[in-house]
C-alpha cells in the first residue's frame, strides 16, 4: 500500500473525535504530530482519517533522513498500534480496499451544518461496520509494511528506540495486540 499514489483524500469529508478532518493537510505540513495523533486516535478509538494520515505519513517517512525522525512522530504510530486490537485484523470485515474507505457511501456530505444530527444516530455515515473494521484493518497493514523502516530508525535514533521497540514488539507479535 506504501507504493500505491497518495489518492485525492478529501478530507473535508472525513472525520476525527473533533470534527471534520480539514486541518489535517496544514499540521501534517507542518510535522504537529502530537496533534495529528489526537485526530487519529482518541480513548482507543481510530477514525475515518486514521489510514489516510498515516498513507500519507509513512509515505514521507520513507523518504526521510532516518535519523531526524521525532519522538512524537513514533508515539503517533504507537498510539495507532495499541488501539487495534486482533479483532479488527480479518479482511473478510472490511471493506475490500483501501480506497472503497473514500467511497461516496462512506463520506460525510461537505456542509458541515447537520454534523451534530449525523454524530447522533445509532450509526453515523462511515461508522458502518465494514467501513469501521477498515479503519483499523487497514491503518494495521499500513504498519506493518513500516516494520523494515520503524527498524532501521532504532538502529540509528536513540531518542525514540524505547517506543520504537515497543511499536515493533506490537506489530510483530499481532496477538498481543
Amino acid at each position: 500500500m506504501l507504493d500505491q499514489q497518495i489518492p485525492n483524500i478529501p478530507w473535508r469529508q472525513l472525520t476525527t473525535p473533533y470534527g471534520r478532518g480539514t486541518a489535517i493537510p496544514k499540521l501534517i505540513e507542518q510535522e504537529q504530530y502530537t496533534q495529528l495523533a489526537e485526530l487519529i486516535e482518541h480513548q482507543g478509538t481510530l477514525w475515518q482519517v486514521t489510514p489516510w494520515v498515516l498513507l500519507v505519513l509513512l509515505k514521507k517517512l520513507t523518504r526521510k533522513k532516518l535519523e531526524v525522525v521525532s519522538l512524537p512522530e513514533v508515539q503517533l504510530y504507537l498510539a495507532v498500534a495499541h488501539a487495534i486490537t486482533k479483532d479488527y485484523l480479518d479482511p473478510v470485515n472490511t471493506v475490500k480496499n483501501m480506497q472503497e474507505l473514500l467511497d461516496v457511501n462512506y463520506l460525510w456530505i461537505e456542509n458541515e451544518d447537520n454534523d451534530e444530527q449525523e454524530w447522533e444516530k445509532e450509526t453515523p455515515k462511515g461508522y458502518e461496520e465494514q467501513a469501521f473494521v477498515g479503519y483499523y484493518y487497514y491503518s494495521y497493514m499500513l504498519l506493518q509494511e513500516a516494520v523494515p523502516i520503524f527498524s532501521t530508525i532504532t538502529a540509528r535514533n536513540n531518542e525514540a528506540s524505547e517506543c520504537l521497540a515497543e511499536l515493533l514488539t506490537l506489530l510483530r507479535n499481532p496477538t498481543i495486540m
